[in-house]
């Protein structure tokens, strides 16, 4: 076992629960695995020792009883059997392979690739997907941020985000990061600026968030209308000649015909039908335009909504209007190791070359990523193009994705179902063959999630303890998959391990020649490093390999930033200080430093301008006029926001309930109003019932909510064992509510914000 001690045996490590993953140190039980204690990371540079509720009881996750600690396989009458990894490895790669075989690598669809804090094991899928011959994939990402994607490179070519440390305005919009985090030292940061005077707050949010209690402008849209309030923010700016003109002509196409559409938008209906009022409107948008810097972030709340893509489209149009980019305390596009934006970020860049779709439905596919939507569509058919074999890892669909029952009811209909995971998930229990990783805490990890300005952090997470015997890590099973898909062999590896053993030098041009020499090596490079460069790394970091080829990508397209951070050399000697800086910081490290400037260096259109005119979404944008949100069919009278971040809410990572300190049942919040003439009180029991489902929910009369808006948390509704081994469900499946159908037309993300719903009460006892 590899850890950094500290003191009387603290060693670090980070939070796996949110994309922001602060730095934490832990302190073993007797057992040598139990977490005792955790504590904040002062060392590591981004969360300066700062963390939240949620990290301090992660011990939940670690000691679960929800482990699974053997390879298993589906006996004929449905039930498990437990096997060994070497009939585990065969039987995967065997089954895997005869419907590659049979139908082509194309029809094995693949789902997941890590989860909040485990992309390094993540990363290994790719060798295994290319020694199949697989082409279509997806993850979490396709239900929340494929919109963005989309918007972010069809104007500008790449990804961005706000530096809201030094911003004079914050705008969040269906954004709580009090309790979704997303920027460093969330909770911190908040209070920074709501007690400077000089800064200000607008959250745009049909709940009265923790975030909005504190900010200065608080726009309480009506659930579904962000689209209009977000329109005629835009429209404020233009119809009042509030925008940066000279920044506008130096930077940015399309202004005209952007102006053009919002010049003709009626502020006051739009913001009569958001239920805004539009006083409140044009405060905001004054205040954002007299500003010398604002930084904007958008989330779930509107990505998951109705008109997500276009709201997204519209949250840009605010600041890129007014001049808020390439500055200090604006937007800004990051460095990255590992870009998961991925095709998203060209998208529509300049770029003639047809966009992917998905072979069944014709899905938009935007950085790689099919919409989770169709997942389902695509498998229960007749159609020769079917997906056929699903590999899922680290991810529990069955759960996670819209209509759980047609979810679950597509898995069951493929040839084959392979899981890779720490528990015993909901899709676990529908696969044919279920392979045990190790736990995030038993092995070398790290995030992808790297997007701090100016100063960038990345964090190879060292391992706390041994893993749980029976369990492997990802690495090494994809590594296994490979071999046994014959993607690589004994006269592939020797010689590359004997170069690994003279120096990466040596390595390196081994490397480079063996894939030049055999081009198919390339394609499962990930597995091959782990097999050769691995070995070679320190305290038995094999895992870490992929990282070499990242820091030497990193080092080639960033050289100046990383340059800034500390290191030193040109080419392949810059990589390699990265990557051994890497290796050596157990609470990680600033691996790039950034100017504004050089933001303009890494837009992405064909131009080098930013592009504001996409006639698709400005289409929609007038379609707005004379139309409402939906919603209105009197048998669904309320709107449900299914998956709702709280306090001790984190998708389904944790799967034990007693990781919750309050709201164990993940109660229903509902408006006092609501509540009054549902005949409902506080702790009630009623059912809520939408077009797909119905679910019996505790009550929680709250008044953060307005009338006809309810929520449900994410995260529950999945079952765990107790000390009697008998396992329980508590809460919701949120997605036992949800349909495929309700989603956006552009990118296919869900509609979880805006259900359609109706709520009756019944007697305590009533089921």
């Amino acid at each position: 076992m590899t850890g950094t001690e500290t003191g009387d045996h603290w060693r670090s490590t980070a939070c796996i629960l949110c994309e922001s993953n602060c730095g934490i140190e832990v302190r073993l039980g007797v057992d040598g695995r139990s977490f005792e204690r955790i504590r904040g990371d002062k060392a590591h540079p981004a969360s300066q020792g700062y963390t939240c509720e949620k990290a301090l009881r992660l011990d939940r996750y670690q000691s679960s009883r929800d482990r699974l600690t053997s390879p298993l396989r589906r006996r004929p009458d449905g039930t498990f059997e437990e096997i060994d990894w070497d009939t585990a490895i065969s039987g995967v790669a065997e089954r895997l392979a005869a419907v590659r075989d049979t139908f082509g690598g194309e029809s094995i669809f693949y789902y997941g690739g890590g989860g909040q804090g485990n992309h390094l094991g993540g990363s290994y899928w790719a060798a295994t997907r290319r020694a199949l011959g697989s082409r279509y994939r997806s993850s979490a990402l396709a239900q929340e941020k494929t919109g963005e994607f989309w918007v972010n490179g069809r104007m500008l070519g790449t990804g961005v985000r706000g530096e809201f440390s030094e911003a004079e305005v914050s705008l969040f919009v269906g954004k709580n990061p009090w309790q979704s985090h997303g920027i460093p030292r969330a909770r911190t940061t908040l209070k920074e600026m709501a007690r400077d005077p000089e800064r200000s707050m607008i959250v745009i949010d049909p709940r009265r968030t923790e975030t909005a209690d504190l900010a200065d402008i608080h726009l309480q849209v009506r659930p579904g209308s962000d689209a209009w309030c977000l329109a005629a923010l835009g429209a404020v700016l233009v119809q009042e000649d509030l925008l940066a003109h000279r920044w506008l002509d130096d930077h940015v196409d399309g202004v005209a015909e952007v102006s053009a559409v919002l010049a003709d938008v009626p502020v006051a209906d739009y913001c009569d039908v958001a239920g805004v009022p539009e006083a409140l409107v044009r405060d905001a948008a004054r205040r954002i335009a007299r500003a010398s810097s604002v930084a904007v972030f958008e989330d779930l709340g509107i990505q998951m909504s109705l008109h997500s893509t276009l709201c997204s489209y519209l949250e840009k149009l605010v600041w890129l209007l007014t001049g808020n980019f390439a500055k200090p305390g604006a937007q800004y596009v990051p460095t990255s190791i590992v870009d998961l934006t991925g095709s998203g970020s060209k998208a529509g860049a300049g770029s003639k070359k047809a966009e992917p779709v998905s072979p069944v439905v014709g899905a938009r596919i935007v950085s790689g990523l099919v919409p989770c939507n169709v997942i389902a569509e695509e498998i229960l058919t007749h159609h020769p193009a079917r997906y056929r074999a699903m590999i899922v890892e680290s991810g529990n669909p069955a759960h996670s994705l819209a209509d759980s029952q047609r979810m679950r009811q597509a898995l069951a209909a493929l040839d084959v179902v392979v899981v890779i995971d720490v528990a015993m998930t909901e899709t676990a229990r529908l696969a044919d063959y279920v392979l045990p990783a190790s736990g995030q805490f038993e092995k070398y990890e790290s995030t992808f999630f790297n997007f701090e300005f100016p100063r960038n952090v990345f964090h190879l997470r060292h391992p706390v303890c041994d893993p749980l015997p029976g369990t492997l890590s990802e690495p090494e099973i994809h590594a296994r998959l490979c071999e046994a898909l014959g993607a690589f062999g004994p006269d592939d590896i020797e010689p590359l391990r004997a170069a690994a053993e003279q120096g990466r030098a040596a390595f390196a041009e081994a490397f480079f020649a063996a894939t030049a020499a055999k081009p198919e090596l390339a394609g499962v490079a990930p597995a091959l490093l782990y097999r050769t460069l691995g070995p070679t790394l320190p305290d038995g970091a094999d895992s870490a390999a992929v990282l070499w080829a990242a820091a030497h990508r990193a080092a080639a397209t960033y050289p100046d930033a990383i340059r800034r951070a500390g290191f030193d050399g040109e080419g392949l000697e810059l990589g390699e200080q990265l990557f051994d800086a890497i290796l050596a910081s157990p609470s990680g490290l600033t691996f790039s430093v950034d100017g504004p400037d050089d933001c303009w260096t890494r837009i992405g259109t064909a131009t080098g301008r930013i592009n504001l005119d996409l006639p698709d979404l400005l289409h929609e944008l007038r379609s707005l006029t004379g139309a409402t949100p939906n919603g209105t069919d009197p048998a669904f009278p309320l709107v449900l926001s299914a998956g709702e971040r709280r306090s001790f809410t984190a998708n389904t990572i944790v799967r034990d309930p007693a990781w919750r300190r309050k709201d164990r049942d993940g109660a229903l919040r509902i408006s006092v109003p609501d509540a009054a003439s549902l005949g409902l009180d506080d702790g009630a029991t009623a059912r809520l019932t939408t077009e797909r489902g119905s679910a019996v929910v505790v009550v929680e009369v709250n008044d953060t909510m307005q009338p006809g808006h309810v929520s449900l948390p994410n995260g529950l509704g999945v079952d765990y064992p107790g000390e009697d081994g008998v396992r329980t469900v508590v809460g919701v499946a949120p997605n036992e509510l949800t349909a495929t159908g309700a989603r956006d037309p552009f990118v296919g993300t869900p509609w979880h914000k805006h259900v359609p719903a109706r709520l009756e009460p019944v007697s305590t006892g009533g089921g």
